[in-house]
């Protein structure tokens, strides 16, 4: 999408009908290349409505992500963080990966991701305005071995900045869903970089479903639920980033102090599915049935199988049929 795109995206942020007429005045180019622009942005997977003799319409409308407002919700935490909002990428992820030289507290947030990954090379589905995706970069003094549990962790910060706002019935689910009775509200990837033994580079991709529309619902391949579904009076896209880089930056302060081992506890608490039976398909395509109860200070599912305790660090889990 070409930046004249983005500004008509712009005008139609109010989520009211706006002419082509009126769209092509403001710009100063034609109404031809108003309807182009626009297809393009349909073409990347903008939601726009037409009606002859009323013009366009972007439903819902939308809120721009804006770095000076998420900052001013922050105070003095927003100076541990770098951030950058980009109108449109594939993947934040991919993006902050390819970056040379990346520092520790990087933030990029994109209001349009074409190809947003999850875990096991599943494909998150978002559109302009409903959903937050962004991801960190945390670089640790410690080697890659000693990241087992972050995406857990992770996902302990993802929980207190949701409480904040009252979100009902929201957990996790191991190893790195934000999960709630009704379907995923969310999710975290993580991908990391540097040696063995340290240092090392760990970029952490969030995404959280903000509304979902229908033409995201059809997309999606299991059951999804919206924050202004399961929240009285869901925060803005801008206020949400910045409670949830508060709470990850005291998240991993401890886990580079201590590892995953302090917050296991309180992700346990969060955890969806403990203490009920649920069933693990391996990589290789076996399967492994038993009681969750929990994870380990590394961040190990343990299980209670048929042949006792088990503990696995790979795997999908799911309800036991």
């Amino acid at each position: 999408m070409n930046l004249r795109a983005w500004k008509l995206l712009d005008l139609l942020s109010d989520g009211a009908f706006h002419s082509g007429d009126d769209l092509a005045k403001r710009l100063g180019v034609s109404r031809a290349t108003v309807f182009n622009d626009m297809t393009l942005a349909e073409k990347d997977g903008v939601h726009l409505q037409r009606i002859r003799g009323r013009g366009y319409r972007l439903p819902g409308g939308w809120q721009p992500l804006d770095k000076n407002e998420v900052e001013s919700f922050m105070g003095n935490a927003a100076a541990r963080f770098s951030i950058e909002v980009l109108q449109q990428a594939a993947s934040s992820n991919t993006e902050l990966l390819r970056r040379s030289g990346v520092q520790s507290g990087a933030v990029l947030a994109v209001e349009l991701q074409t190809a947003g990954r999850g875990r096991l090379g599943r494909i998150w589905h978002s559109g302009l305005g409903n959903a937050l995706t962004f991801s960190l970069s945390w670089r640790f003094d410690c080697g890659l071995n000693a990241l087992s549990g972050l995406s857990l962790a992770a996902g302990v910060a993802v929980l207190r900045a949701l409480k904040r706002y009252d979100v009902i019935g929201v957990g996790l689910k191991w190893p790195n869903d934000i999960l709630t009775p009704h379907g995923k509200l969310g999710g975290v990837l993580i991908e990391a970089q540097g040696d063995m033994y340290g240092p090392s580079l760990a970029v952490i991709g969030i995404g959280i479903n903000c509304s979902l529309p229908v033409m995201i619902t059809k997309a999606i391949d299991q059951p999804a639920v919206a924050l202004d579904g399961i929240c009285a009076r869901p925060p803005s896209r801008n206020r949400l980033l910045a409670a949830l880089l508060e709470e990850l930056a005291a998240v991993l302060d401890i886990f580079a102090g201590d590892g995953f081992a302090t917050l296991r506890a309180e992700w346990e608490r969060y955890h969806a599915q403990q203490n009920l039976p649920v069933r693990l398909l391996m990589p290789d395509g076996k399967a492994v049935s038993g009681v969750a109860r929990g994870v380990s200070d590394n961040g190990e599912l343990i299980l209670e199988t048929a042949q006792g305790i088990r503990q696995y660090n790979a795997g999908e889990v799911g309800a036991k049929p």
